[in-house]
C-alpha cells in the first residue's frame, strides 16, 4: 500500500513544523521515529550529512565532517529532520571524533533497533590529520551481527583518494 495515513504520521512532530527550534547542546529527545512498512524484505536507507560540527573537548575549538549513516532498518525508522537537528545538537557538544561516532550509533541503536547500522565519520583535518572513525552494530544472534563482523574487519580495505582535505 503506497502513501500514509495521519494515524501513520501522528509521532511525526517537526517535520512541516515551521517553528522549528535549534538545540546547541547534545540532545537525543529530538529523535523520532515512523513505522517501517517494508518490514518484509531488508534494504539499506543511508544519510550523507556534510555539515556535522563538534567541539574539540580540550581547546574547544570546531570540528568539521561528513557524517554517513547507513543502516538496514526493522519496525521504526529515524525521521530525516529530526536527525537532522540532533546531528546539529553536537554544535557545542566537547567530545572527541570517535566518541561522536559512538554516541550517534548508540542513539539511533537504542531508538530505533535497526536490524544493522553503521556510522563514519570522515573529519577535515586540524593540525594536518584527519580522523575517520567507523562503527557498527548487527542485531545479536541474527545474521546482521556477523555482517557487522564482516563490515568492521572489510570496511576500510580500499580506501578512498582523498584529495579534497
Amino acid at each position: 500500500m503506497a502513501g500514509r495515513n495521519k494515524d501513520e504520521l501522528k509521532d511525526i512532530t517537526l517535520l512541516g513544523n515551521q517553528g522549528t527550534k535549534y538545540i546547541f547542546d547534545y540532545d537525543p529527545s529530538v529523535l523520532e521515529t515512523f513505522d517501517n512498512k517494508h518490514q518484509n524484505r531488508d534494504y539499506f536507507v543511508k544519510f550523507n550529512c556534510p555539515e556535522f560540527t563538534s567541539l574539540c573537548p580540550m581547546t574547544g575549538q570546531p570540528d568539521f565532517a561528513t557524517i554517513y549513516i547507513s543502516y538496514i532498518p526493522d519496525v521504526k525508522m529515524v525521521e530525516s529532520k529530526s536527525l537532522k537537528l540532533y546531528l546539529f545538537s553536537f554544535r557545542n557538544h566537547g567530545d572527541f571524533h570517535e566518541d561522536c561516532m559512538n554516541i550517534i550509533l548508540n542513539d539511533l541503536v537504542e531508538l530505533m533497533d535497526p536490524r544493522y547500522i553503521e556510522v563514519w565519520g570522515k573529519f577535515t583535518p586540524r593540525g594536518g590529520i584527519s580522523i575517520d572513525p567507523y562503527t557498527n552494530y548487527g542485531k545479536p544472534g541474527t545474521k546482521y551481527e556477523k555482517m557487522a563482523e564482516y563490515r568492521m574487519m572489510n570496511h576500510d580495505l580500499y580506501p578512498e583518494t582523498v584529495d579534497n582535505r
